[in-house]
């Protein structure tokens, strides 16, 4: 053996001699859940052709690929054949809700519209004049005279074919099957989450098997990519900001495991709203159709405290708008709030006849058609007063809808914790007590702390920013800091109830949104975020889509926000449409968005990581805290 060789060979010895004194150091200490090696080429070239984005809500479901300049909406509804021909029929309903029919809702609604009422009359015109009073009853004898005009014997519209008996119908087919065919209705998100309940169809894998239905139908039928080619495709999911984590996991589990795509991106909606809009910072006021998410949004993140889910949306104005106008004499006397198609109508009449401008005052005659399978086509003269003002109005004083014993706002409460993810935020926050309690002792006794004895478990689990040492500013200020869990291990009992009954009184609650707003501003940590959340609140959805929004809100919150702001915060500004875009879609536009980011590369979660790790991989890789 030469000299050469003999250098090189004791070269090699030297360094496994290294690794070696280098796994000794690095023995007893915490490693990292799920480690960092997994075979995936992380740094690969993603063509975004091949990356779909989802957006489910509770009426309409928004897919498309990220490179789609505008997404495909389809109905979030599946039509199910009866197996059984003694099966009786099921339909999940839509304007009809919980609450609504106790003794006290009529009484809580009449007082509503007085506080509705007495918002409009006190606010001047924008020329100073007051606005001119009008009475229900002046339009009811008009309208209690009406008879519809016949405009067409024949409406030309069919109930969907079901001869050939399918096994189910997805989205327009699905509303227009005939209510004497043997097939149930099922709506599978309700208020933002899955539609779990009681009456049939409503277990959680039925209500998962109903997902997958509609979204495989949408994708292959309407993208027109075969289910089978999914594994070449990835998948960027929205979820609400307050979100069920089991119902995220589940959701995940059905599209990487069931529907086959190779990897998924889950982020919050409000943050992609941010993205779509092209704003770093925003206050983001979500109105859909049957809740209303606020949540405070700065470079790319959701402050967890500043989170609020109202019970309520559009909808809700809906059905109060449905009620005025029955007060008001309504022509089409055989509406029914049980009817698919009467509850299509009355949305339509909403979003044609509603507005938010006081500058709109006194009667003015209106005229609609109905158009029903089977059906002439009738044409009604329709005369209105405020009534058009104060459907929307109620979005701002929520007793207008007459929901009784419900609860009406949800805060972002801590996970329960997952057999699956025994590292969860509960393992971190104990540890950190327990740390937190054996350097109070040691500091009693005068011991020093020994090296790297604090924030070493909070290095497990990812960025310590965002967890561990962290974790307790991002679970606990304003109103988040009294989450039930209790932080503090020396709390007493009675300090944990009563923090827990201060959640139960507030989230029964039913703020207006403008107080929603201010509430979720408030709860920024800093001054300067508060000014710049007061700068930029971002409206988007499509429950709140009526002409003088913006101005309404803007007033609203000027007239409320507190008075040391007012002097810090150049102008209140409210955006309803970014970019002119339609604000339905901002939020699915900023999912697309996310797909081209390059910082969206160490967000995917791959199939074979989630067979492998399951529901550890969503807080190793969610954007926001798990």
């Amino acid at each position: 053996m030469t000299q050469a060789e003999r250098e090189h060979e004791n070269e090699k010895e030297k360094d496994k001699e290294r690794e070696k004194d280098k796994e000794k150091e690095q023995r007893g200490v915490k490693r990292p859940i799920v480690p960092p090696a997994v075979p995936e080429p992380l740094q690969e070239q993603i063509q975004t052709n091949f990356v779909v984005v989802i957006h489910p809500g509770s009426q309409s479901l928004r897919i498309g690929r990220a490179t789609d300049t505008l997404p495909v909406t389809v109905p979030h509804v599946v039509a199910r054949r009866h197996k059984l021909p003694s099966q009786s029929r099921y339909e999940d309903p839509r304007l009809i809700r919980e609450g609504l029919n106790r003794p006290e809702s009529g009484e809580q609604r009449q007082n509503g519209l007085k506080m509705v009422d007495q918002a409009i009359w006190s606010k001047k015109m924008s020329n100073g004049a007051r606005r001119t009073p009008v009475s229900a009853e002046q339009a009811r004898v008009y309208n209690r005279q009406i008879r519809p005009a016949v405009l067409d014997p024949n409406s030309r519209l069919k109930w969907t074919n079901t001869t050939h008996q399918p096994e189910y119908l997805v989205g327009d087919e699905a509303l227009h099957v005939n209510p004497t065919d043997c097939y149930s209705i099922h709506w599978p998100i309700c208020r933002g989450q899955l539609n779990v309940h009681s009456g049939p169809g409503g277990s959680l894998s039925a209500v998962l098997a109903d997902v997958e239905t509609i979204w495989s139908h949408a994708v292959q039928k309407l993208l027109e990519i075969p289910l089978k080619d999914l594994k070449y495709y990835r998948c960027i999911l929205l979820v609400p900001d307050i979100y069920n984590r089991q119902h995220v996991k589940e959701v995940v589990n059905m599209l990487l495991v069931k529907m086959g795509f190779s990897a998924i991106v889950v982020h919050q909606e409000s943050v992609c709203a941010t993205f779509g809009s092209g704003l770093s910072s925003a206050c983001v006021v979500d109105v859909g159709d049957q809740k209303t998410s606020v949540c405070c949004v700065e470079d790319g993140v959701s402050h967890r405290n500043s989170r609020l889910c109202l019970a309520y949306g559009g909808s809700d104005v809906t059905r109060c708008f449905f009620w005025l106008m029955q007060r008001a004499g309504f022509p089409y006397r055989e509406c029914q709030l049980t009817n698919r198609l009467d509850c299509m109508l009355l949305q339509q009449l909403k979003e044609t006849f509603c507005h938010l401008d006081q500058d709109i005052c006194g009667m003015q005659d209106h005229e609609f058609r109905s158009r029903f399978p089977d059906s002439p086509v009738l044409l009604y003269q329709l005369r209105l007063g405020d009534e058009k003002l104060q459907a929307p109005m109620a979005l701002f004083y929520p007793a207008a809808f007459g929901i009784v014993g419900q609860k009406m706002t949800t805060l972002q409460h801590r996970s329960q914790g997952d057999p699956e993810d025994p590292h969860d935020e509960h393992y971190l926050l104990s540890t950190q007590s327990k740390q937190d309690q054996s350097s109070r002792a040691m500091e009693r006794k005068g011991l020093p702390k020994p090296p790297g004895f604090e924030g070493e478990s909070s290095s497990q689990g990812g960025d310590p920013s965002e967890r561990g040492s962290h974790a307790q500013e991002e679970l606990g200020h304003s109103q988040a800091d009294c989450l039930v869990g209790g932080t503090d291990p020396e709390e007493t009992p009675s300090v944990l109830l009563s923090r827990k009954s201060a959640i139960t009184q507030f989230e029964g609650k039913a703020l207006g949104l403008d107080k929603a707003v201010l509430h979720s501003i408030d709860c920024c940590a800093s001054d300067e975020t508060k000014r710049k959340m007061y700068s930029s609140i971002l409206v988007v959805g499509g429950g709140l889509l009526f002409h003088g929004a913006q101005e309404f809100l803007q007033h609203r919150i000027l007239n409320k926000m507190p008075p040391s702001f007012r002097r810090l915060v150049e102008n209140v500004e409210v955006i309803t449409r970014p970019k002119d875009m339609d604000p339905r879609l901002t939020a699915w536009k900023g999912g697309a968005v996310l797909a081209c980011l390059d910082t969206t590369q160490e967000l995917w979660i791959h199939q074979r990581e989630w067979h492998r790790f399951g529901a550890r991989m969503l807080r190793e890789r969610a954007a926001f805290v798990w």
